[in-house]
């Protein structure tokens, strides 16, 4: 059986006129669990490893650790909110939950909303455990760095970009669409 919507006009072919359907949930979820769990592991890694403000080399001067404990938003912002930033955190982890849910069966959306809940999760997850975020992926050249971050950081960073090209290219969401929800 096919999902298509009843009022489906003459002449259009009902195999192909999808409607909403349900989305994929397994995927999305996995992937949100996989971006946590690997920042998280990866968190711990480096706070048992790496004292505060201790750098290690990675690739030369390039790509180092540093364990730095950001107690405020994006880019070190509003420090000393981590509650008010743990809260907004809830907020848009049900927003992403429920804009999945209506993202319809867009294989590409749960990739993208995925990386998203799962980088959101991961910091969520310090903001109330550490009352801050551990980040530690520092990148640059000599004194020239860009802000210090983390795997769910990166997730995040991932997805907006995903989701940048979903709004310049709409056919990208249709990729990976399921032909049923069977």
């Amino acid at each position: 059986m096919t999902d298509v919507e009843p009022s489906v006009t003459a002449g259009t072919d009902v195999a192909t006129a999808p409607t909403g359907g349900r989305a994929h949930w397994l995927i999305f979820i996995a992937i949100a669990a996989t971006v946590v769990i690997v920042d998280q592991v990866a968190k711990a890694w480096l706070v048992a490893n790496v004292s505060p403000g201790e750098v290690m080399t990675v690739l030369g001067d390039w790509v180092r650790l540093i364990f730095s404990q950001n107690n405020g938003a994006l880019f070190g912002l509003f420090r000393d909110n981590a509650i008010l930033f743990g809260l907004i955190s809830l907020g848009v982890i049900g927003l992403i939950v429920a804009y999945h849910g209506r993202s319809g069966r867009s294989l590409y959306m749960s990739i993208a909303l995925g990386l998203l809940l799962g980088g959101a999760v991961g910091n969520l997850v310090d903001r109330l455990r550490l009352g801050y975020v551990v980040d530690f992926i520092d990148i640059g050249i000599g004194d020239w760095r860009f802000y210090t971050f983390n795997l769910a950081d990166s997730a995040i960073t991932c997805s907006i970009l995903l989701l940048i090209a979903a709004a310049l290219f709409p056919v990208l969401t249709r990729l990976g669409e399921r032909a049923s929800d069977g």
